[in-house]
């Protein structure tokens, strides 16, 4: 049983700007966690500073130690995640560290990855360190939350958007959405999809819209997009299809028709045979891609399956000052068959922004699996 030494002032400046380096990393690591670290030396002057940015590449105290030096001997390192202890894509960074001298260890949180999950701290701590932890946890938290769901629950963190009229209709009777929401708005959903790692879809919008599903360039490479059709209804000719842009994956049934999954091989999209073909069984297989974090920007059928199939943890609402009004215009969720209020899927709301004339507001959901 260790007892945590107390933190200080400087140990949350610190651990600040280790936050701010590992934010630094947010469109690239995944499968991996934004990690940021700072070190100071022997009379607590900064001497190195590093992010996370790629899997395979160096972890963020490594780099920070690496600018260091050897004025790292005697020193302190921020770091908002616990050093790994264990050998993967590249070595522990517990050895790094005790071999740059250092005597005095601040960490945001511990790796909820079983082969770390406070090994790291205690390899540390045995060596005779100095070992902190806490400082800055919920911001260091909240920064991975994906990454985080992703290791507990074995399927990356679900964000669902959609852009409505107050009255909360996505299209009008006749199926015209173009445009709900002004340009600043759509340009933040394209950096909503920068910080994703696919972006989902199903059959419907591809033959309704024939989107392109890219962050404009914000992220390199560009999310995977992905489209479940079981059935392989689609059109020969669509954006999505032109690989050159970003690399387009489908799903479909064992059974979809073979020619319709030929065709679209030949253009380099991957057709992707599941059963059941379903949001959960797609969300278990893109954890296995690397992805961390998905975005649903699909139809309300495709949207309620993903809510009552769990795969949903965050909700994004774009609200556009217009109305539209009608009972057969279409409406953001599919049938939920809740029948009572006592049923209702409650969301904590996260953040409210206005974007343009539009608003944005961002909620989590707090009971993420209706019970049928």
């Amino acid at each position: 049983m260790h007892t945590t030494p107390p933190a200080n002032l400087t140990d949350e400046v610190r651990m600040a700007r280790a936050l701010e380096l590992a934010a630094l990393g947010s469109f690239t690591t995944s499968p991996n966690p934004m990690v940021g670290a700072v070190v100071l030396d022997a009379g607590g002057q900064l001497v190195g500073e590093g992010f996370h940015a790629a899997a395979g590449q160096p972890h963020g105290e490594v780099l920070a130690l690496r600018q260091a030096g050897a004025r790292a001997q005697g020193g302190s390192l921020y770091v908002t995640l616990e050093p790994c202890c264990h050998q993967g894509r590249t070595p522990p960074c517990t050895e790094a560290v005790l071999a740059a001298g250092i005597r005095r260890v601040v960490v945001a949180m511990v790796d909820p990855d079983p082969r770390v999950a406070g090994g790291g701290l205690d390899r540390l701590r045995q060596a005779g360190l100095t070992v902190v932890q806490g400082v800055g946890e919920a911001r260091a938290r909240a920064l991975n939350q994906a990454f985080l769901h992703r290791v507990r629950h074995g399927r990356p963190w679900g964000v669902l958007k959609w852009a409505a009229s107050v009255d909360g209709r996505i299209a009008t009777r006749t199926g015209d959405s173009r445009w709900i929401s002004g340009a600043p708005a759509r340009q933040w959903v394209h950096q909503l999809r920068a910080r994703c790692d696919a972006v989902l879809v199903g059959a419907g919008t591809v033959r309704a819209d024939n989107p392109l599903l890219t962050s404009r360039g914000q992220r390199q490479p560009e999310p995977l997009r992905v489209v479940l059709s079981r059935q392989l209804h689609l059109p020969r000719q669509a954006r999505l299809w032109d690989q050159t842009v970003a690399g387009t994956m489908v799903f479909h049934s064992p059974g979809a028709n073979p020619v319709a999954a030929a065709r679209l091989e030949k253009q380099g999209v991957e057709c992707v045979a599941l059963e059941p073909c379903s949001p959960r069984t797609i969300l278990e297989y893109l954890v296995r891609r690397g992805c961390n974090k998905v975005l649903w920007e699909c139809g309300p059928s495709l949207a309620a399956a993903a809510v009552q199939e769990g795969c949903v943890q965050e909700v994004v609402a774009v609200e556009a000052p217009k109305l539209l009004g009608g009972l057969e215009a279409f409406t953001p969720l599919g049938d939920l068959r809740i029948a009572t209020m006592a049923r209702s899927l409650p969301l904590s709301e996260v953040r409210l922004e206005r974007c343009g004339g539009d608003l944005i507001r961002r909620f989590h959901l707090d009971n993420p699996t209706v019970v049928a």
